[in-house]
This record gives structure tokens, sequence and C-alpha cells, in this order.
């Protein structure tokens, strides 16, 4: 098992996962801070350093053993806290709240645009021409290991910014496609819970502690993968899309 691991695509895949989720948890403080509400400013979280946001199992431990074993790793932070109390009286609190939830998913997603933009140029600055270019995008963005990509002898400061941005690119998607499953401690139950009618929140709230373990559960049965795998592969289409008419392919 430990025979395949690849110390350049661990450490380019962690330090992906690390600053994605630093962006991630930095949004939801900030989000909180412009509501007025600056419970996470004053506890140091309105930061991109990764340590504010470490937490020893979700952003060391497990991710670690997912990319030395091989098995899918699960990344996670120290949530943000948020006081709804002081969240501003433009909105209710759920509302508010809900703003400061999306904030997360958002960060990712436009995290996802900036650096698939950066792929495309760094493609098309060093790429051999169309069709080729679209295989070099292709093999950046896939690689299961940075030395598949040393093999088209491209020089290692090219090699290692190819392969993170196309890490970062794949990672943000994930995180984003994954905290917007409206479940237990995710973005999305916080979300769908300031767009639900009145009547239908005592419902929702008795079911969402358990979610939790339900979560816990699809995952470890593979089941999360049926779940997130048709939406995270309409999107990876829609990339592709995009990648041939700026590469011409």
């Amino acid at each position: 098992m430990f025979d395949s691991i690849s110390i350049p695509t661990i450490l380019v895949s962690y330090v992906a996962l690390l600053f994605s989720l630093s962006v991630h948890e930095a949004s939801h403080a900030t989000a909180a801070y412009w509501l007025e509400d600056d419970t996470a400013a004053r506890l140091g979280r309105m930061t991109l350093n990764p340590l504010a946001h470490m937490d020893l199992l979700g952003t060391f431990i497990f991710p670690l053993l997912g990319m030395t074993t091989g098995f899918p790793f699960i990344g996670w932070a120290k949530p943000v806290p948020v006081d709804v109390r002081n969240l501003t009286r433009r909105f209710n609190q759920r509302t508010g709240y809900a703003l400061v939830a999306a904030a997360g998913p958002a960060s990712n997603l436009v995290l996802t645009v900036i650096f698939l933009a950066v792929l495309l140029i760094l493609v098309k600055v060093v790429g051999p021409g169309a069709p080729l270019e679209m295989r070099l995008f292709a093999s950046a963005l896939f690689a299961r290991k940075v030395e598949n990509l040393q093999a088209l002898g491209l020089g290692t400061a090219m090699t290692m910014s190819l392969a993170l941005t196309g890490r970062l690119v794949l990672i943000n998607i994930s995180l984003a496609l994954f905290n917007l499953l409206p479940m237990g401690p995710l973005d999305g139950a916080g979300i769908l819970r300031g767009m639900l009618p009145w009547r239908l929140l005592p419902k929702f709230d008795r079911i969402q502690p358990w979610m939790g373990g339900v979560l816990i559960v699809l995952a470890l049965t593979g089941v999360l993968g049926y779940v997130i795998g048709p939406v995270f592969m309409v999107v990876l289409t829609g990339i592709e899309f995009i990648a041939r008419l700026f590469l011409g392919a």
C-alpha cells in the first residue's frame, strides 16, 4: 500500500487543501463581521492563516491518512463561531445565518473559477498547441501523481505549478459541493434553514442532530460518492467545455 506513496503529490494536495479550507472558514468569519457579528473576528478566525482554522483530526490526521493510503480523504476545519443575536437587524436571524453559511461554499466556487483561469493560462503558455494542450490540461487536472506530469518534461517549477493549480480546482469544487449538502453541520443545512417556511422548521430542527451521523455512514459506505458524483461530473463537463473553447481544441 505504502510503496506507491508520492511525497510531491501529498505536499501539493495538502497545501491546496489547507489554503482552500482557510479561505472557506475566513469567508464565514468575514461574512459574519460584515453582518455585524464580530465573534469570529475577535477569536482570530478572520484570517487566511491555516493555524487559526486547523483541527487535529479534520485538517491533519484524516487528510494525510487518506493521501498516504489512497482512500478518499475527508478534510474539515474548526467551525467558525457565529452569534446570531449579533447579526444585523436588516435581516432576520435565519436569513443572516444563511448568508454567513453560504459564504463558505461561495468562496470555494470563486476560487474554482480563479484557479481554472490560471490553469488555462499556464497550459496556453507552455502547451504544444491544440489538441495537445487539451491533453496537458487534463493531465494537470486529473494526474494522480505529480510524477506523471514530470514525465512531460516541462521543468520542476512549471510541473509543480500545474499540479498545484489542478488540485486547487478539484479540491474547491469538492468542498463547495460537499458543504452544500443540507445535512447536520454542513453549510447547506444553514442555507436551507434560511429558506424553509416557518411551519417546516420544527421538523427540520428535529432531524438535523441526527444528520451528522448519517453523513458519516454515507461517507464510509461510499453512498456519498453516488450523491455528489453526478453533480461533480456535470461540473467537470462544463469545465471541459470551457477549456476546449479557450484552448481552441
